[in-house]
């Protein structure tokens, strides 16, 4: 029982913590050659900021990744990295990629430390000076899998500005020590940034303050109480005001309104790192619109007979900017069918048929622990596609139901 041979474009992000994006579209080409070993695969990994972006963006734009000792999250040196692209033979300013999941993610953080109220984003920072050391003029800092809720303080302090608090002294790290500051020096930021474009890829639906604010939204998977969440949040709040007072206007433009720090798209990106960068005059840009740039992917998803698109976890938050919403979005205006796996599915999951998938299944074939589940996801991806594919196939073979003739009326 098999399909005759399909185009099929197999378009999924990483799994947080186990695949990157690369490794997850392979597995699932595996599964499907299985059933159809002459299918014409389309293999497009995808990012969003997050886990693998910097690598991803060398590869496509013939760059390099540069290694890179940084403080992590928790305030330990990790080995981090940012990426070059073209190597200076592209036209204008040389650009770097700085991945803050690379030194600031959740997978660096170790489970009896998620405390986002003590996490840092300090080394996103040190990997801007680290970029600008290189001769980067244009900077890209990509939003996504972090462990942080610090607002982007940490990056701020590692740039040079001052933190601190009524009587003071230099803030601790962490968003938990948010709601205790007073003011912030910008004197001592590296007069390089002045000289430089940043841009920041992230999701615009998430933002800094308010009844969606980051801290209430993503807290929680990060670790937080509910008394943290509101301490964060609270922090946070703090944050966007001494920013606007003391940060803001030294980098606003001189015509036009500053961005509201607490409610503008992608402001709550990373923790807040949108925010804390875009008061030093950071575009906030939605990620696909940059991270997307050069795939050609509109054109490759209409070229499809149908699109296979996968996530770690599929549920409400779907909807909300992620890649296979993203996919699925695309492929509906092509008129291509959307099928999704996902490692997990909660609640909320059902909303994605709204925005063009057609069909989702879980991977997991069985309950078992995160570490097992993490540890062969790429096994359990390839036999999920296959049971796919042979479900398709299968489909193919029912022949349809005949329509009803009418009945003609009896005669009296």
């Amino acid at each position: 029982m098999t399909l005759r041979p399909h185009r099929i474009a197999i378009a999924p992000s990483g799994f947080k913590e186990s695949l990157s994006a690369a490794r997850v579209a392979e597995a699932i080409a595996t599964g499907v050659r299985r059933v159809v070993p002459d299918a014409d695969l389309d293999l497009i990994p995808l990012v969003d900021g997050g886990e693998g972006t910097a690598e991803a963006l060398a590869l496509a734009g013939g760059g390099r990744l540069v290694p890179v000792t940084a403080t992590g999250p928790v305030g330990d040196p990790v080995a981090s990295h940012f990426a070059l692209l073209g190597g200076g033979t592209t036209p204008g300013p040389l650009t770097a990629v700085v991945e803050m999941a690379a030194v600031a993610g959740l997978a660096l953080v170790p489970p009896d430390r998620r405390h986002p109220g003590a996490t840092t984003t300090y080394g996103v920072g040190e990997l801007i000076r680290a970029a600008l050391d290189a001769g980067a003029r244009r900077i890209l800092v990509g939003c996504g899998d972090s462990g942080t809720s610090d607002g982007g303080a940490g990056a701020l302090q590692a740039l040079g500005a001052r933190l601190t608090d009524r009587h003071g002294r230099e803030l601790r790290p962490g968003g938990g020590a948010l709601h205790g500051l007073e003011h912030i020096d910008p004197s001592g930021l590296d007069p390089r940034l002045a000289d430089t474009e940043l841009l920041v890829a992230c999701n615009p639906y998430n933002v800094l303050c308010g009844k969606r604010g980051v801290a209430r939204v993503f807290g929680p998977q990060k670790g937080a109480t509910p008394a943290e969440v509101e301490l964060l949040s609270a922090g946070l709040e703090r944050l966007a005001a001494v920013l606007t007072r003391d940060l803001l206007p030294a980098f606003a433009p001189p015509a036009g309104t500053p961005v509201d720090l607490r409610t503008a798209p992608g402001t709550g990106g990373s923790g807040g790192l949108g925010a804390g960068l875009a008061s030093m005059g950071a575009r906030l840009l939605p990620r696909y619109d940059v991270l997307l740039d050069g795939l050609d992917l509109d054109a490759r998803l209409a070229r499809a007979d149908f699109v296979i698109t996968a996530e770690g976890a599929l549920d409400h938050q779907t909807v909300r900017g992620k890649i296979p919403a993203e996919v699925a979005r695309r492929a509906q205006a092509a008129g291509v069918p959307v099928l999704v796996l996902a490692g997990t599915i909660g609640p909320g999951a059902q909303d994605v048929r709204a925005v063009g998938v057609d069909a989702y299944s879980a991977i997991l074939p069985a309950p078992m622990t995160l570490v097992e589940a993490i540890g062969r996801s790429g096994e359990f991806l390839a036999d999920a596609s296959e049971r796919a594919m042979r479900i398709m196939a299968l489909g193919t073979r029912l022949a349809p139901v005949a329509p009803v003739a009418p009945v003609a009326p009896v005669a009296a």
